[in-house]
């Protein structure tokens, strides 16, 4: 199985297979409209605003698991981020990133890529950057700035 196999969900309940972004460089991120982390929507928003063009785009997956900081649908969320942070990436239903009713993105997600300790996934924004052929090549934790990710997604593109 790669990523490519993965089918996710819009916030308008249209599925599709991850396979549509083949060739593109991802960095796909757990998100939360009330966290602490949240201003990252704008660091998010401007990388993918100057790497596009270049086959460059960030998913983002609303989840509800860390502190209760999505509590509204991820059609709710999507427009809290087009709202408040001009977010035009692609944004999907609230899923779950860990525990047993994990996604089978993040299952893919974390046995590719663990975390400083196992490969649960500690809390919102944590980041994996998956290259042209669907390998995920890193992951960044939720303190790590969209800008600090800027030499390791040129290196791709």
């Amino acid at each position: 199985m790669t990523i490519y196999d993965i089918e996710v969900q819009k916030p308008n309940g249209e599925t599709y297979k991850l396979e549509a972004y083949k060739d593109k460089v991802l960095l796909i991120v757990n998100t939360a409209s009330e966290c602490g982390f949240t201003p990252q929507f704008e660091g998010l928003q401007a990388l993918y605003e100057n790497y596009k063009d270049q086959g460059f785009v960030v998913l983002g997956f609303p989840c509800n698991q860390f502190g209760g900081q999505e509590p509204g649908t991820g059609e709710e969320a999507t427009q809290s981020c087009k709202i408040n942070y001009g977010v035009s990436f692609p944004m999907h239903e609230k899923i779950d990133v860990k525990g047993e009713n994990q996604h089978p993105l993040y299952q893919f997600l974390t046995e590719q890529q663990n975390g400083f300790f196992n490969e649960k996934i500690k809390w919102n924004f944590t980041k994996f950057l998956i290259d042209r052929n669907g390998n995920v090549v890193k992951r960044f934790s939720p303190q790590k700035k969209p800008s600090q990710m800027e030499s390791e997604i040129e290196s791709l593109l």
